[in-house]
Parts: structure tokens; sequence; C-alpha cells
């Protein structure tokens, strides 16, 4: 046993003197710890880049939000209010009202409402709603309000539309309805600006500044997504229907 521990001295010590000589040339080798600094250097040059551009970004798309003043929108095949509020859909309905389209759909309405229900809530007369409003009840999110726009509009073969939402949602609604719909669909935005909600000072309102930067960042990211193509929408074309009850629900 004394014969083999010392006979397996000297392997250890050779094993130990080449790992220690590899290091040593490791140390001596300048190439190496330069491409190292190199790529460290580089990485940070260009998470700093991002970070800018980043920051940047949200800045204009801050800025030029608070800067929505209302619009006169011209006429239009129909109207689409994207829901989140009851002063987009009293926008659209007065843009209704107005004459500016024949028909609107509210999309992304809470399964429990109805045409009655919504009338009373906007003060809007039954018949308004029982001739020349849609409701769709299946979406959940934008993308899920640009696929049902693009059924809708598929089914009545309107070529132009007024997009109405609020004026911070308005930039990602146009871009997740431009990759849903036709290309000979024109489209009108109408930016809604609630009072109560101080776009113009949101530098200087936490709560505000808080629901510009998420939805810069849901913005980026589905421009990321489209230009991409990782989750490419393509409504499905649906007949036309025979009865106002079928259309009323899409």
């Amino acid at each position: 046993m004394d014969v083999d521990v010392m006979s397996a001295t000297p392997d250890r010590r050779t094993n130990s003197l080449d790992a220690g000589g590899a290091a040593a040339a490791d140390r001596r080798d300048p190439s190496k710890r330069s491409l190292t600094t190199l790529a460290i250097r580089l990485s940070l040059v260009v998470a700093v880049f991002c970070a800018v551009f980043f920051v940047g970004g949200f800045l204009h798309f801050a800025t030029s939000v608070s800067r929505t003043a209302p619009v006169v929108v011209g006429k239009a095949d129909a109207i689409v209010v994207l829901t989140g509020g009851a002063h987009r859909i009293d926008g659209a309905l007065a843009l209704l009202e107005d004459g500016r389209a024949q028909r609107l759909l509210i999309s992304g309405v809470h399964p429990t409402n109805t045409h009655a229900s919504l009338a009373r809530q906007s003060k809007r007369r039954a018949a308004l709603f029982a001739c020349c409003v849609d409701l769709d009840k299946k979406a959940e999110n934008t993308i899920g309000n640009a696929e049902q726009t693009g059924r809708w509009v598929r089914q009545y073969g309107f070529h132009s539309l007024i997009v109405v939402t609020s004026a911070y949602h308005m930039p990602r609604s146009m871009a997740e309805l431009r990759n849903a719909l036709p290309d000979d669909v024109e489209l009108k935005p109408y930016p809604v600006v609630h009072e109560n909600l101080p776009l113009g000072q949101w530098y200087s309102r936490w709560g505000t500044a808080k629901l510009l930067f998420n939805e810069y960042v849901k913005y980026v990211a589905a421009r990321l997504r489209l230009s991409m193509d990782l989750d490419e929408v393509v409504p499905a074309r649906i007949a036309g229907c025979n009865t106002c009850a079928d259309r009323h629900d899409i």
C-alpha cells in the first residue's frame, strides 16, 4: 500500500504542474484577455444604446400622445370603437348620430351587456342600437379587437373605417388594425381624450406616466411581433347573414 501511494504522488505533482503551466500560459496570452475585454465593452455599448433608444422612443411616444387634440373626422363607411371606457363609446355614438357613418361596431363588450343595457347606460335611443350597432363580445384584448373588426369589415364589405379609442391607445390599435384589415380599407383615427386623464402633465403625475409607459411597452412589443410575422393575423372571411339578429353579435 505504501508503494502505491508513493508511486501515485509524482503523477499528481505532474498534473498540478501541467495545470499551473496552462493557467500561466493563459495569463501570459494577451490576445485572449483583449478579446474578452472587447466583448464586454461591446456588450455594454449595445446595452447603453438600446436603453437610450428605448427611453428616447418613450419620450417621443408620450409627447406625441400628450399633444393629441380633438379632430374633425370625415365620413366613412363605418365606425369601430375599442372598449375601455364609457367616454370611448360616447364618442363613437356621437359620430354615428351625427351621420359620419351608417354602422358602428363596439368591440370588446362584456358578455352580460346587451343593446338595451348599453342604450340605457349611454342614454341613447334604443332604436339607434337596434338598427345600426353591432356588439363584439369575443375580443378580450387589442389583438382580438383587430381580428373581430376584420371579420366585421369583410362581412359588410366596408372600405373606410373611423377608429375610436383613447389617445394613448391609438398607436397600438392602428398597428393591429392595419395588420388585420384588407389593404384597401382606409382607417381614420378619432382619438378620445378623457378630461380626467391629464396627458399634458404626464411627466409630473406618476399614475399617468406609468399608464403611458406600460402602453409604450405594449406598442413596441406589438410592432416587433408584427414586423417579424410572429403572430400573423389572418381574419376568416365570413359569409353575409340574412337577419339583423345574426349580425348583432360577432
